[in-house]
């Protein structure tokens, strides 16, 4: 599993590299592809990396709108940057792919948190994709 967890960790750097040059997804993903191909010292974009980030890219304007509706007190555009890409990715994975069960998808984007961010950011991803959770069918469908 350290494979798909890696997996995880470059999509959301991806992600958050993209959201900070202002670049789409896809351009900072062939980015990533390339300086891999180049340079041994770069870790690969795994197949699994670059699913994950193709669909959030996919999903991208639903995905904005489901945060910006639920997380309740923060705008996106005031959320901080990492926890803001953390659970994008995370809520792609959560409500649009069937493979990864509910509670790794919640845990592996609460691992980033720590990770990435502040002492607050863990709960606040956990309980944001929570709600994503409870809502799962209803999201799909619309």
């Amino acid at each position: 599993m350290a494979a798909r967890n890696n997996a995880r960790k470059r999509a959301f750097q991806i992600l958050f590299e993209a959201d900070q040059r202002g670049e789409s997804v896809g351009t900072v993903m062939a980015d990533w592809i390339r300086h891999a191909r180049t340079d041994d010292r770069q870790p690969p974009v795994t197949e699994f990396t670059m699913e994950l980030v193709e669909g959030y890219a996919g999903q991208a304007t639903r995905i904005d709108d489901l945060i910006s509706t639920y997380a309740v007190g923060w705008t996106l555009d005031r959320m901080p940057v990492v926890d803001r890409n953390i659970v994008r990715l995370a809520a792609y994975e959560l409500v649009w792919v069937d493979g990864t069960p509910d509670a790794v998808a919640i845990d592996e984007a609460v691992q980033l948190a720590k990770e990435f961010s502040t002492d607050e950011s863990p709960s606040f991803v956990n309980g944001l994709l929570g709600r994503f959770k409870d809502l799962k069918p209803s999201l799909r469908r619309s």
